[in-house]
């Protein structure tokens, strides 16, 4: 048996878009050849079953397959999948699923049912952490209502209960508060807009979207980012830019799947209740995906 890698959480781990076909149904072959080619273009892992996954449409049986998928693509040692839940039991009996596949890590949200308070976070990240399996937080108080400040999150560490954290705040100066509050909890960039500032303060690794278009290019930028390669990461952040902002747009889903379609990938629609993006909404993303593709980053 190989070891397992210290910290499978770490490096560029794809939130992986899910590939359906026209009557919306899951196209797990597809999904597995999007899990490999992502790897094979740079990207050190994937995170099934997030957000920009539509977990939340999937029924049990998709969800399940869609991580048996990835393990079956890459290997388990590279796939993180999000194991959210409105309960704390049905959230470790998704972190149980991904460990009995072979997973070597989840990411799992606060509770998000409602706006839970601090001892509710704490009992649903011990409840998960029995799985054992290592947890990745996933801050986003944008979408949850629940904000696992520095202060929570060192916490929560300080239990044993998650090693890292996907951090969706946008606010970069937390970094340096979690660095004095918990040196050994790694941070990982949660949005890709700013990507550039939590990689200057020491991020260990990005969840990340737009990789899912153009893995290449995005891999070269995190890497120049975290290596202190500045002059090319600069570069890279200000003409990736216009597309890695629709990362923390409400209409991320889409404007990825659209991108993925523009560089020849399988991008396609999404469940309701997300709709097709505005007409202004696919010219933008339309102009800044075939601008970047022309600069020779696909």
């Amino acid at each position: 048996m190989s070891t397992p890698h210290p910290h499978p959480w770490r490096g560029v781990l794809v939130a992986t878009a899910l590939p359906l076909g026209d009557d919306l149904s899951v196209d797990y072959d597809k999904y597995a050849e999007h899990c490999a080619w992502l790897v094979g273009n740079g990207c050190d892992g994937v995170v099934p079953n997030g957000s920009l996954g539509e977990y939340q449409v999937l029924t049990p049986e998709e969800r399940a397959k869609v991580v048996e998928t990835a393990v079956a693509a890459v290997g388990g040692a590279r796939v993180m999948p999000g194991v959210a839940a409105y309960g704390s039991a049905e959230a470790r009996r998704w972190a149980e699923q991904a460990r009995d596949a072979g997973c070597a890590a989840v990411m799992l949200l606060p509770p998000n049912a409602y706006r839970a308070d601090e001892r509710s976070v704490l009992a649903h990240y011990a409840e998960v952490a029995q799985a054992g399996v290592p947890v990745v937080a996933y801050n986003n108080p944008i979408d949850t209502k629940v904000d696992l400040v520095p202060e929570l999150l060192a916490k929560l560490h300080g239990e044993g209960y998650v090693q890292a954290v996907k951090e969706f705040s946008g606010d970069v100066r937390r970094a340096y508060q979690l660095a004095e509050l918990a040196p050994d909890l790694d941070l990982l960039i949660g949005a890709d807009d700013v990507l550039l500032e939590l990689a200057m303060a020491g991020a260990k690794g990005w969840v990340a979207g737009y990789p899912n278009a153009l893995p290449a290019a995005t891999a070269e930028l995190y890497r120049a980012a975290t290596g202190g390669d500045l002059d090319t990461a600069k570069q890279l952040y200000g003409q990736l830019h216009p597309l890695l902002r629709w990362d923390s747009r409400v209409e991320f889903v889409q404007a990825i799947k659209l991108s993925m379609d523009i560089v020849g990938r399988h991008g396609g629609a999404c469940r309701p209740p997300r709709v097709p993006l505005l007409p202004e909404q696919e010219a933008a993303v339309r102009a800044a995906t075939e601008k970047a593709v022309a600069a020779g980053l696909a």
